[in-house]
């Protein structure tokens, strides 16, 4: 079958964040996603441009709209996050985010009454219902077909920096799992998702979508949810790897890394220079290292088998991409990828609350609400 990718600007950005609505006295999960919803829709009840439904009633998505700078971004995001509060605050609702909340059960959770959600339950039962998990997206513009594919394999050589830097879901139903990102590991249990197949040309993934659309493993292409996936309705690579992040601050630098690797990589396309590509099993060895040790996995860097600490590795990408953020406008959001080397990923920040309080894990919710309220780390 045609794939048809659409036409846009290259290194575009968009970025979208799933929220968690939480109770103001007790940190738990609160079921008003449709109460949120229903009152932010326009008066002839079309719904807000850039605040969606997601599979479960606990949650929220902002999205922003295309933008060439991530700070652009950023704004839209804050207007969002006011809009949503003005109508959750009222309700003793707080807004929170991490790849998963510390201590609420996922049986306790209702799924949002949508076709298409209740389809998913439906076909994936226990894995489906336990998905109490909350990531972000972004996506970046690709202006030619050609480069999707080669530029998807080059970003997933970097599948564990962004994973290791984003990691925020060490805890789950009120356990520590020994994981930095539990959700990491969690999410790839339903089908489609979990790390791309390898393609080499855009017919291999028309073949792909064909035989899995003739099958009835997917109704659409937007139901493979790959950690990294083409996004052709958009024009864009979306990656999808991140946890849920509990501060704005940390999100834009995640997204300015990642709009800098895109445009970085379609530079030397155009130059005519070999990408970065690992071979599968060391892409997988990588996502799970990143997942269980976080800031301090030792990743594979190449396909050789050369080895580094991340946070390492993670400093000399930074000191290549300078100049890409420079010409993308990015550089202020970009710097702040060294304050999370400085002052650690949210998972370390969440493990460090829980030491502070006997191993509670309520203060660690009420933490990230107040992280996801300053805009930054507080710890």
């Amino acid at each position: 079958m045609a794939l048809p990718f659409a036409q846009s600007r290259r290194s575009t950005v968009g970025i979208e964040w799933e929220l968690a609505l939480v109770d103001a006295d007790t940190g738990d999960l609160r079921q008003v996603a449709r109460t949120v919803l229903d009152a932010l829709a326009g008066p002839d009840g079309a719904p807000h441009p850039h605040v969606h439904q997601e599979l479960l009633l606990n949650t929220v998505e902002i999205v922003t709209g295309v933008h060439e700078q991530v700070g652009a971004a950023g704004r839209d995001l804050r207007r969002s996050l006011d809009e949503v509060r003005d109508v959750t605050g009222p309700l003793r609702v707080e807004l929170m985010c991490a790849g998963t909340h510390p201590f609420a059960q996922w049986d306790h959770q209702k799924v949002t009454d949508k076709e298409r959600y209740n389809t998913l339950i439906d076909r994936t039962q226990w894995w489906g219902r336990q998905m109490l998990i909350y990531g972000v997206h972004v996506h970046v513009g690709i202006e030619d077909r050609a480069k999707v594919l080669p530029i998807m394999r080059a970003v997933l050589a970097y599948f564990g920096h962004l994973q290791a830097l984003s990691a925020s879901s060490p805890f789950w139903g009120g356990k520590d799992t020994g994981y930095a990102s539990n959700r990491a590991l969690m999410f790839q249990q339903l089908p489609t998702a979990g790390l791309p197949f390898r393609l080499e040309e855009w017919a291999d993934l028309e073949r792909y979508t064909d035989d899995m659309l003739h099958t009835g493993v997917i109704d659409d292409f937007s139901e493979v949810r790959w950690d990294i996936r083409p996004s052709p309705r958009f024009g864009t690579l979306e990656v999808r790897i991140c946890d849920g992040t509990p501060t704005l601050s940390e999100l834009l630098a995640i997204a300015a890394l990642t709009q800098c690797l895109v445009e970085h990589f379609s530079s030397e396309l155009d130059a005519g220079r070999d990408l970065p590509d690992l071979p599968q099993w060391f892409l997988q060895e990588n996502k799970w290292r990143s997942a269980r040790y976080g800031m301090e996995a030792i990743l594979i860097l190449d396909a050789k088998g050369g080895e580094d600490l991340v946070t390492t590795d993670v400093r000399r990408l930074l000191r290549l991409l300078e100049p890409v953020a420079a010409r993308l406008g990015c550089t202020e959001e970009l710097a702040g990828i060294e304050t999370i080397l400085r002052d650690g990923a949210s998972y370390q920040r969440q493990r460090e609350v829980a030491r502070r309080n006997g191993g509670d894990l309520q203060p660690v919710a009420f933490s990230l609400v107040e992280e996801m309220h300053a805009g930054r780390p507080l710890l």
